[in-house]
């Protein structure tokens, strides 16, 4: 094409050609470039979403791994050995990425803490008879915490309850609060104020946290609080507490009543 052979030609002149090219050829390109670009800030190694959203996935990763493992007939012990794993990868996560949590940063007052520990304790007792069988999910799978002498598995029983408590409360709180109810509100989650997290919002993170439980109900009763303590205090930490406080009192019952299908 002429205008392609004018290139050969030095550079003064190329650059007279280039100029005098109709506008619309020289624009094209960058206006494709834009209509390509995605619309969501959701990109691979954002440091702003990935820090909340990667633990939780691996978390559930962990969940499906298992139970198609269940499926296929993997032997008990492997299935015990992913839980360890499974908590292990996830606060090593936590801590890696520990100063891209801004939203941890605040210190809650003490009536905010007071509040938290008092939900966390409402809703373990309600998780614990809101069991009806249509308040459930599919069947769930009892937590194995025999060995294969057919004796319980403490030091196992132990991660499980400490990954319950310390690890699994920081977790779901920055997936599901901080980072999915203000999403929904707002792209640009992290300007946004808690209290200004909408209704519309806040039910669709609350129905989702539910749903993702077996006792689904209990569930949403659970994000109904754990929402409430975080919109009225504005910091994490006070969800943290309460899910810290229910997952807590919930692993001590469990170990002294040995109801694991809780688990």
């Amino acid at each position: 094409m002429p205008r392609q052979s004018c290139f050969g030609i030095s550079n003064g002149k190329a650059d007279i050609v280039t100029l005098q090219q109709p506008p619309k050829r020289v624009s094209q390109q960058p206006h494709a470039t834009a209509a390509a670009a995605p619309v969501l800030p959701l990109r691979a190694g954002d440091r702003v979403l990935m820090p909340r959203v990667l633990p939780f996935a691996t978390f559930i990763a962990f969940i499906i791994l298992a139970d198609v493992l269940q499926r296929l007939g993997a032997p008990g012990n492997t299935l015990r050995s992913l839980y360890p794993i499974k908590i292990a990868l996830v606060a090593a996560m936590l801590l890696a990425w520990r100063r891209n949590y801004q939203e941890l940063r605040g210190v809650p007052s003490r009536p905010a803490l007071f509040a938290a520990v008092g939900v966390g304790a409402c809703v373990f007792a309600l998780w614990i008879v809101l069991d009806a069988q249509w308040m459930q999910a599919g069947t769930p799978n009892a937590f194995d915490a025999a060995g294969e002498d057919g004796r319980i598995d403490w030091p196992l029983v132990a991660v499980r309850a400490l990954g319950a408590t310390l690890v699994v409360p920081v977790m779901e709180e920055l997936f599901w609060r901080s980072f999915l109810l203000r999403w929904l509100q707002q792209r640009d989650f992290l300007s946004l104020r808690p209290a200004r997290a909408g209704l519309r919002a806040a039910a669709v993170s609350i129905l989702l946290f539910g749903i993702e439980h077996n006792l689904w109900l209990a569930g949403i009763v659970a994000g109904i609080a754990y929402t409430l303590l975080y919109l009225r205090s504005e910091t994490l930490w006070t969800p943290i507490l309460g899910h810290a406080v229910t997952n807590g009192l919930l692993a001590a019952w469990i170990m002294a009543t040995g109801n694991w299908i809780y688990w």
